[in-house]
């Protein structure tokens, strides 16, 4: 965000310098002279408080006013809090970054940056309130310059929508532009993309566009750039350098690792997860640990052993297809058979159930899974827990569920489980038996033989062993 002075502290108000106030906070602003973007000085009865008056969102309440502090945040001020109200300055902010031509060094490495929307990309809509897909992708690149260290990049807007509006259609625009750009020479791909779907988007990418020769790398930021805590620059420095000069050439996704700003981690394209609303180290490898660390200074350590090397040849096996009548049916206690025949009945070609334990359903719904079946309906286990593996040869109602035609997928994820059937019925429409092949092949990384020893580490807080560490790391 840059920001201009339009006036003096003299500026006369016209109706739109209260755009999104109403009484009675509209009532306080106008009692000590104060607008939109005025600069002021508020004392009231929980401290003084310095900074620039915001416009208010549309939808919003009408008790407080919004006020961006010199640090940067924004903090909400009641109405009837406050005690007075100086305006000292007017300042009135212009949200946009110029797109600058990107430097070209023939030594570099050729870099191709794919923009398709998310909080990487993205501006405060003060209107609503939101968080809006609105930069360019040459636009990132005048808010981050470090890249023109790092490689020669080229920028293209594919999308400029929020990642729960990415689907069947976008992730094929996708793969395809991506199979292009490494048919084109490019050393590295990078995919500018909302964090709350990227998991899915990385996995429809990792069964579409197999074996690639270089890194795709994916990118995005919890918290938008507007923000002084923003992971935007960081994570895409992070990822640019592991396209431009990493050695792994998967599909993967490149995020914060820790809270700070020392590094980023490159997960799997099909193992990996969002594990948090708001968190900047937000993703993990699931059932594995990530494929290597890239450090502040541009360093990367791989940490996983079992990767695909980069190669020098321009070949990427690019299979596009997708089926939209596939779901996650999330079993809970207490499922009713309704359930899945309305899923029937109404035309889905296959079902990934996502089950307790071990795998399991309830007994009430066994008719319906051979309703299912008998219809020609496809219908795989994962699991709830995400860590482990489906065993339903353990208990008997796992016996009975694969004797209904539901078939176990070992540890993939329900949501990689779910890309890949679409995929999988999309590309071999009426033959269920190449989709189950398929199925229950591993291609690129979704199912392992195993956990790591070290992989399921979760410090849960005051457990004697969590004390026990951090008490010889601390001290």
């Amino acid at each position: 965000m840059s920001s201009s002075d339009q006036s003096s502290p003299a500026h006369l108000p016209d109706p739109d310098d209260y755009k999104g106030y109403r009484e009675p906070m509209l009532g306080v602003m106008k009692r000590f002279g104060v607008t939109v973007w005025s600069e002021v000085v508020a004392r009231t009865t929980r401290g003084d408080f310095q900074g620039l008056v915001l416009p208010r969102s549309e939808t919003s309440d009408a008790e407080h006013m919004v006020l961006k502090l010199v640090s940067g945040y924004n903090i909400g001020i009641r109405h009837d809090t406050i005690e007075s109200m100086e305006a000292v300055g007017y300042r009135k902010a212009q949200y946009k970054i110029p797109e600058e031509p990107f430097p070209v060094d023939p030594d570099k490495p050729r870099v191709m940056l794919l923009g398709t929307g998310g909080t990487i990309a993205s501006r405060l809509d003060y209107r609503t309130g939101a968080v809006i897909p609105a930069f360019s992708p040459g636009e990132l690149y005048g808010s981050v310059p470090e890249l023109a260290d790092i490689c020669n990049l080229e920028t293209e807007k594919l999308f400029g929508v929020f990642s729960e509006n990415m689907g069947a259609h976008e992730y094929q625009v996708l793969a395809r532009r991506v199979g292009q750009a490494i048919a084109d020479g490019y050393d590295g791909v990078v995919i500018g993309h909302g964090t709350d779907t990227m998991a899915h988007t990385a996995a429809a990418l990792s069964f579409m566009v197999q074996d690639p020769p270089v890194p795709i790398v994916m990118v995005g930021s919890q918290r938008s750039s507007d923000r002084p805590s923003s992971d935007a620059a960081r994570n895409l420095i992070a990822a640019t350098q592991a396209a431009a000069r990493g050695p792994i050439a998967e599909v993967m996704v490149c995020m914060f690792g820790p809270t700070s700003d020392r590094y980023d981690l490159l997960h799997r394209g099909t193992r990996v997860r969002k594990m948090h609303s708001s968190y900047r180290s937000t993703f993990r490898t699931l059932g594995g640990i990530p494929l290597a660390m890239v450090q502040e200074d541009g360093a990367m350590e791989v940490l996983e052993p079992n990767v695909r090397p980069r190669r020098s040849d321009r070949q990427a096996r690019v299979q596009v297809a997708f089926e939209d009548k596939v779901t996650i049916l999330y079993y809970y206690p207490n499922m009713q058979p309704d359930v899945i025949d309305a899923l029937v009945s109404c035309g889905y070609e296959g079902i990934v159930i996502a089950g307790t334990g071990l795998g399991h359903v309830n007994k009430k719904v066994y008719p319906a899974l051979r309703r299912a079946h008998e219809a020609g309906v496809q219908m795989y286990m994962t699991l709830q827990t995400l860590w482990g593996f489906v065993q339903m040869h353990v208990y008997e109602t796992g016996r009975e569920i694969l004797e209904l035609g539901v078939v176990p997928l070992a540890n993939m994820l329900p949501e990689v489980a779910y890309i890949k059937l679409g995929w999988a019925l999309g590309l071999h429409p009426g033959d269920p038996g190449k989709v189950r092949e398929l199925m229950t092949t591993t291609i690129a990384g979704e199912m392992t033989e195993g956990e790591p020893f070290d992989g399921y580490l979760v410090l849960q807080g005051a457990v004697p062993e969590a004390r026990e560490l951090i008490g010889k790391v601390w001290w």
